[in-house]
């Protein structure tokens, strides 16, 4: 095994990793779940905490580019086939795009429905457009169609991890576990 496969990210990288994916398996959830719910108390108290979700992972997704701008990651496996490596960067490149697009996707659709995101129910958010029923069907239908654009390159990102510790046990995931290996290098 070539030493490229002992080096393994960071504690902030892992943090962020593993806390903007339990959000976002939350966030899932909770959309999907409360998304036929009849209208109730209830219902917009999971609509708010949908909201808070999505801001929260909007904000870290921020701070993890910011951190992966002044923060390498390790190279690539040069094991992997050359094909394995560009699928494994544009399903990471998607889901950085998600991150971003999905959240404000369901911004944009709070504001064009006239239900305003008020961020923990204490710091209002401002609205991104104007009150306009077209607009928020517009919004709701791309919110919607990104959701399950994550869905699908998540199963994939998952899958593969799991091909890679199961299958090929090759410590891939690994990389991006929590604690320390023995003889392993973080960046």
């Amino acid at each position: 095994m070539r030493e490229h496969l002992t080096l393994r990210y960071g504690g902030v990288a892992i943090a962020l990793h593993w806390l903007i994916a339990l959000l976002i398996f939350s966030g899932l959830t909770l959309g999907s779940y409360m998304v036929d719910l009849k209208m109730s108390p209830d219902k917009l108290k999971f609509y708010s905490w949908h909201k808070w979700i999505g801001v929260t992972v909007l904000l870290l997704a921020c701070l993890r580019v910011a951190w992966r701008v002044t923060h390498a990651p390790p190279p690539p496996n040069p094991d992997h086939p050359l094909w394995q490596r560009r699928l494994a960067a544009s399903a990471h490149l998607s889901l950085y795009l998600l991150m971003f697009v999905l959240p404000l996707s369901g911004w944009l659709f709070s504001s064009a429905s006239g239900f305003p995101v008020k961020y923990f129910g204490v710091v209002p958010l401002p609205d991104l457009v104007d009150k306009n029923k077209e607009l928020a069907d517009l919004f709701k239908s791309v919110h919607e169609l990104l959701g399950w654009a994550l869905v699908l390159i998540l199963g994939a990102h998952i899958a593969g991890a799991l091909k890679h510790q199961f299958i090929d046990k090759d410590r891939t995931l690994g990389r991006m576990w929590f604690g320390a290996r023995k003889g392993s290098k973080q960046t």
